[in-house]
């Protein structure tokens, strides 16, 4: 479960969990809408493609206290983006009732 912890709002309710190398590149691709936790050994620069995701996400970036300190809304299919800020947690939002329920600065929990 994530939960916006500044409004006390329920994220998603269930998500999958990516910690290796393996599933992270695999992400999204291929699958139904789902959201995505990605859990990054340090904090580090980001780069992400949409190829094979046929909808749009949401994604969050958080630092290491899990709050968020990057979003890019509506990440088109079969595009490319590269956060401006590093961090150690990635979230996807595929599923339309996660989407526009944090804002920069929350803090989240899962």
């Amino acid at each position: 479960m994530i939960t916006n912890k500044t409004t006390n709002q329920i994220i998603s309710n269930k998500e999958s969990i990516c910690k290796n190398v393996f599933s992270q590149a695999l992400g999204l691709m291929f699958s139904k809408r789902k959201n995505l936790i990605m859990i990054f050994n340090k904090e580090r620069n980001i780069s992400l493609h949409n190829f094979f995701v046929f909808y749009p996400i949401d994604v969050l970036i958080l630092n290491e206290n899990k709050k968020v300190i990057e979003i890019k809304n509506n990440f088109r299919p079969f595009t490319f983006w590269n956060s401006k800020n590093k961090g150690k947690y990635l979230i996807e939002l595929g599923k339309d009732e996660s989407k526009n329920k944090v804002k920069v600065n929350d803090l989240l929990e899962f």
